[in-house]
């Protein structure tokens, strides 16, 4: 069997702070005006990866993670009614993780040529990067004066896919403001490096489900009803503590 090892893994729970936001034109018109913001939600949108061989530690690779969100919030001025604000945050990553070596490249029939250029085919070799994440969680958004807060994280323009570009309603402004919105996320990801490879496993014949399956009857609902548990979760709630023997015992009845 054909399938993919994985070789080293990771997992990440990272808390962002006073990420610059980049927002819409149309954004930036209500935050220059406001006298607070309010985040609202935050939306994982794309990850870009790169893989690079270490050179002094054979074996081991960087990835160099490019996270893109989505950020939603309001923005409150003392003459007009809370406005959306909509912007771009990016966040920079990289970790070090063991790849081991391989020197056979991999060409496949699947492969576009139009997709491909000089640094894809010397870098066939490389294990595969990838990364699992979720929505982060909006810990907070606070709105500065740039004379105020200084920071270094500002590198100028960044290159946004135009894939991620076209989610936002309007363009976005990377241009130097006087007044900027910084939020801080909690991003969970695993994040790992894995390998093409073969495994012999025992291989069995084709297996046939004795099971009949069981519908309805249309004249008869309650019997469908019938064989539908009790929903015990529902009116009490679950706890992680140890329940008392009379509860347990209750809850057994109520299942049976």
């Amino acid at each position: 069997m054909h399938t993919r090892k994985i070789y080293d893994s990771c997992k990440d729970k990272d808390c962002i702070e006073d990420l610059r936001l980049y927002p819409t034109r149309e954004s930036q018109c209500y935050i220059d005006n406001a006298v607070s913001v309010r985040a609202k939600s935050a939306k994982l949108l794309y990850v870009t990866i790169d893989v690079d061989e270490i050179t002094f530690n054979r074996g081991y690779y960087t990835v160099d993670l490019r996270y893109f969100y989505r950020i939603k919030g309001e923005a409150f001025s003392l003459v007009n009614r809370p406005a959306e604000i909509t912007g771009l945050a990016v966040f920079d990553k990289r970790v070090i993780l063991f790849g081991s070596e391989g020197s056979a490249k991999v060409f496949s029939s699947t492969t576009s040529l139009h997709d491909l250029d000089s640094h894809t085919i010397e870098t066939t070799n490389l294990p595969t990067a990838v990364v699992e994440a979720v929505d982060p969680i909006v810990l907070g958004m606070k709105l500065v004066d740039v004379c105020d807060h200084h920071s270094n994280d500002d590198v100028g323009v960044f290159e946004v896919p135009g894939f991620i570009a076209e989610t936002f309603p309007s363009d976005i402004l990377f241009d130097p403001t006087s007044r900027r919105v910084l939020v801080t996320l909690g991003q969970f990801s695993i994040i790992r490096l894995e390998r093409d490879t073969q495994l012999l496993m025992p291989s069995y014949d084709y297996c046939m489900p004795d099971k009949e399956c069981i519908g309805s009857n249309e004249d008869d609902p309650c019997t469908l009803f019938s064989r539908i548990h009790f929903p015990v979760d529902e009116f009490f709630p679950p706890d992680t503590l140890e329940c008392p023997e009379g509860y347990r015992e209750a809850r057994t009845l109520a299942d049976s």
